[in-house]
């Protein structure tokens, strides 16, 4: 939820934010008019009780018809202070539920505009060349190809068992992706993250107050039987793990590597990226999540890109970095950097990290504070980003394959896979 101080006091700058993203800036003067309603019920509220409270003194020392006057006073005054009270709980509820519409304040500088409307900021590696490495008459395989080739995917039995956009990685596949999630904690480690098997269902409040169930809540999978939600990445669970705790960050950020299998219904997909495992409905990750102060924040998030953009050189892959519009960021996030690496196949970036700045969004509806070094409470900031995934697997067999349909194991991954140096069809020798 958006700081409500911040929109009393500069509410021009969260109209323009929720312009910038394409949302609705009359939010804003509804929220304003909500908290006045509440703030002056109880400020009435206030005064009444006041009252009540030393009329009950004047009672006690009253007799005969005169205690008589004051005890009616006195109940039409406590229906006075039931009916403010209701009409002040009314108000702060309606001033909430409205606040909890209106997105993060979009940083400056962030592009105003839709999905389409990103800023390239940099382009990392240069795509191969295909056709000058084996000739022109050269075919590039796209990864469902070469992972059948591998015996390492196998999406035709993912639909027998499980329906569209299931999957198995079987044999060199499952190797391949627990050898990015294991690299991935290996760099998470050495830059002081915690690592962390998270759960991958959660309660609606944590759902909720991560910001998952505004706009975009039919990409998520709920469980009615339990009332619960299965996570579509860890940030979830890890934004949970601290909720109405204190946090001490005088030391430095809280920095947690959540490892666990995610969940998205991929509703609004329809008929895109149906071949292969680039849009699927079960994967896994290794998420980055921090916790630290707002001061701190930006830095944070681009310390959380360099460490993303580490693991795209560990494996060797050409990408571009874009800073994300607004309108395409989510509800929670002020900033968000994507990287994307190149696929050949299609001839076009994909998405492969992403990492958003959340600020005290999400620690205000979560209810997680820091303590300052003069004790002052006040919420903490968080902030998350991508340090592998299994759609990885996607980008990696298709830039590195070989003309014979063999793939080339990045070095930085060759410990993870017992020193393998390529992956080869099933049926082709070295």
């Amino acid at each position: 939820m958006i700081d409500l101080r911040l929109l009393r006091e500069d509410p021009d700058a969260v109209r323009a934010s929720q312009t910038a993203r394409g949302d609705d800036p009359g939010l804003v003067d509804q929220v304003l008019e909500a908290d006045a309603r509440r703030r002056s019920a109880l400020t009435g509220f206030e005064t009444v009780r006041a009252e009540q409270k030393a009329l009950g003194k004047q009672v006690a020392a009253a007799q005969g018809e005169a205690k008589q006057e004051l005890l009616a006073r006195a109940k039409a005054l406590a229906e006075q202070v039931k009916g403010l009270q209701a009409e002040a709980d009314a108000a702060e509820t309606a001033a909430t539920e409205l606040a909890r519409r209106i997105g993060n304040v979009v940083e400056e500088g962030v592009p105003a505009g839709g999905e389409d409307d990103y800023v390239v900021l940099e382009h990392v590696g240069s795509p191969r060349d295909f056709a000058a490495e084996y000739g022109e008459g050269f075919r590039v395989r796209d990864h469902l190809e070469l992972g059948e080739g591998l015996r390492a995917i196998d999406t035709e039995r993912g639909a027998k068992v499980s329906g569209a956009r299931f999957y198995f990685l079987t044999g060199v596949g499952a190797r391949l992706e627990l050898a990015l999630l294991n690299a991935a904690v290996d760099r998470a480690l050495a830059a002081g993250f915690t690592p962390t098997i998270t759960p991958t269902l959660v309660k609606p409040e944590v759902m909720a107050g991560t910001g998952f169930l505004g706009a975009h809540a039919d990409e998520i999978y709920r469980l009615e039987a339990d009332d619960l939600y299965l996570v579509g990445t860890s940030e979830v669970a890890l934004a949970g793990f601290h909720a109405r705790e204190v946090l001490d960050l005088t030391s430095g950020p809280l920095r947690y590597a959540g490892w666990s299998a995610c969940y998205r219904r991929e509703a609004g997909s329809y008929g895109k990226d149906t071949r292969g495992i680039i849009r699927v409905h079960q994967f896994h990750k290794v998420e980055a999540f921090t916790w630290t102060t707002v001061e701190d924040a930006a830095a944070e998030h681009r310390r959380i890109l360099a460490w993303e953009r580490e693991m795209l050189d560990l494996v060797e892959l050409p990408y571009r970095v874009i800073d994300v519009a607004a309108g395409d960021l989510g509800s929670s996030a002020a900033r968000k950097f994507d990287c994307e690496a190149w696929l050949p196949s299609q001839g076009r970036y994909l998405e492969l990290t992403s990492t958003s700045n959340c600020t005290t969004f999400q620690a205000r509806r979560l209810g997680v504070r820091e303590r300052t070094a003069d004790g002052q409470l006040r919420p903490a900031a968080t902030l998350n980003g991508t340090l592998a995934t299994t759609r990885w697997l996607v980008a990696l067999l298709e830039n590195h394959q070989l003309e014979d349909g063999s793939v080339r194991v990045p070095e930085g991954l060759r410990p993870y896979l017992g020193g393998l140096d390529v992956l080869r069809p099933v049926g082709v020798t070295a």
